[in-house]
């Protein structure tokens, strides 16, 4: 392996290892804000109950998110230092705001949060969770404003070959900012809901199963299973629509990779939508491709109707020859590439499935969650062996969802890590390859070790937390509520001290 696959190979482990902890932070962050509204609105224990309960879950998740996107701050300067120098004056302005955010105005609530139960009022002790929460999808929206303009260049002029920031509103109003960030918050609500009903679902099985007895405990854990649930399904209904608006937009700004996405090699007018292809993806003639298809099905999520042509990946190929040139500029940087010739085509195989991936898994976490609302329903509970462990199962869903969703998006832009434009909304000759932002400084062996320490230590991190996840899920509501001493006629069930240290920690 080249210095640029070992750099993408790095930065794409540690990203999508990071995005598993992100979603389930701002997800769970908004229900436990909720479930805290509703305690404090109706003074009803059940609520505080799933408050402390979930809300040291989201305190681990989060720990270890910090811990582990800290790394790619790094790497922007250590193993893509020429992308940086390319895109620091733009790049830098959202990554700024989002470290305001994320390390004020998150760490300063989240902390009054934790440490506030006994000393702030609830009404203050409330603001901190809704404010904490809040900056977590506020950090999101300027992480994903950067990313946005990868995909969109916007707001930028050109000066001496390097993009310069002309207005900052344009990156932060930019149209593909807009389509994604619903659809990653949707996508963070759907793996929140669905962890929330699994180990809730668990919680009640497990009790079952042990004959324990039908207490105010276990119609708590029915409360989550039912609010996981919908917010699960309302967030399956939410991806369903943003996605659609998404999709359409990529189509205008990265047809190339809508194209990969359906193995459509050949312009069609109009055109059918794969829903499953056998032979070699790979090939872009698709001489062997043979695919079960529903009519007019592509044209109509192209552009809103059943009669549209849709580019194919050959002729989009040649346009984007014809555009952006035939070959890599000969410039030594670009080590075995230099001089080569472009595939503008993404890997198709990863395109296809990526997309087809992430629909199945956020479709079957969304029968998931339909199945949990109908076993519920009424104040009733499921039966059988098998509903709670496929219950637990059924959280690694949306989890799965979203990383191949972004393996697609990230994927499907290549071979560029800044998209071109042929979209007459962005500004016109701003791109970069992704062969010539890796840095020129950093031997292929000193990459491949920094690959190998980190994805090993990410993956003693994977432990850790699954430990602690698990330990704190087995230990339910008791290890979170304060405990009553048996001289005290008080009777109280306030938070005290010790509910603050066992809470915290």
């Amino acid at each position: 392996m080249d210095l640029l696959d070992i750099a993408r190979w790095q930065f794409g482990i540690t990203t999508v290892y990071h995005f598993l902890m992100v979603p389930l932070t701002i997800g769970l962050a908004i229900l436990v804000a909720g479930m805290q509204t509703a305690w404090y609105r109706t003074g009803n224990e059940r609520y505080l109950k799933m408050t402390k309960f979930w809300g040291k879950l989201m305190m681990v998740n989060f720990a270890m998110g910090v811990v582990t996107g800290i790394v790619q701050e790094f790497q922007f300067g250590m193993a893509w230092s020429e992308y940086s120098r390319f895109v620091g004056d733009v790049f830098g302005a959202p990554l700024a705001m989002e470290g305001i955010v994320a390390f004020f105005v998150e760490s300063v609530f989240l902390g009054l949060w934790i440490f506030g139960w006994d000393r702030l009022s609830k009404r203050v002790h409330l603001a901190c969770a809704w404010a904490f929460s809040l900056a977590t999808v506020a950090s999101a929206y300027f992480i994903l404003a950067a990313n946005s303009w990868m995909q969109h260049p916007v707001g930028v002029e050109m000066v001496d070959g390097e993009p310069r920031l002309s207005s900052i509103w344009a990156v932060l109003t930019n149209n593909t900012l807009l389509a994604a960030f619903p659809h990653t918050i949707f996508g963070c609500f759907a793996v929140a809901g669905t962890f929330v009903l699994g180990i809730a679902a668990w919680k009640v099985w497990k009790r079952d199963r042990q004959g324990m007895p039908h207490d105010e405990d276990r119609r708590v854990w029915h409360k989550s299973m039912r609010v996981g649930a919908w917010v699960a399904l309302f967030s399956f209904v939410g991806l369903a629509i943003s996605g659609d608006i998404q999709g359409k937009l990529m189509f205008e700004q990265q047809p190339l990779k809508m194209a990969s996405a359906e193995a459509l090699c050949h312009t069609e007018q109009p055109a059918s939508f794969s829903v499953f292809a056998y032979g070699d993806v790979s090939r872009p003639d698709c001489e062997s491709v043979k695919s079960i298809t529903v009519p007019f099905m592509l044209s109509y999520l192209a552009h809103g109707d059943f009669s549209t042509e849709v580019k194919g990946v050959q002729q989009l190929q040649g346009e984007y020859a014809e555009k952006y040139g035939t070959h890599y500029p000969d410039d030594p940087r670009l080590g075995e590439l230099a001089g080569e010739r472009i595939e503008y085509q993404p890997n198709l195989p990863v395109t296809y499935w990526g997309f087809r991936f992430m629909i199945g898994f956020g479709a079957v976490s969304a029968l998931a969650a339909l199945g949990a609302l109908w076993f519920t329903r009424g104040g009733r509970f499921p039966r059988g062996r098998l509903w709670g462990p496929l219950a637990l199962a059924s959280i690694a869903t949306p989890f799965l969802a979203n990383v191949f969703g972004w393996i697609f998006t990230e994927m499907g832009r290549q071979p560029f890590v800044v998209a071109p434009n042929p979209n007459p909304s962005g500004v016109d000759g701003v791109w970069m390859y992704t062969a010539q932002a890796v840095s020129s400084g950093v031997s292929p062996g000193e990459m491949m070790t920094s690959l190998i320490a980190l994805t090993s230590v990410y993956g003693v991190l994977l432990v850790v937390e699954v430990f602690l996840m698990v330990r704190y899920a087995r230990g339910g509501f008791e290890s979170v509520m304060p405990h009553k001493s048996s001289d005290d006629d008080s009777g109280s069930g306030g938070s005290g001290s010790d509910d603050v240290l066992s809470f915290a920690y």
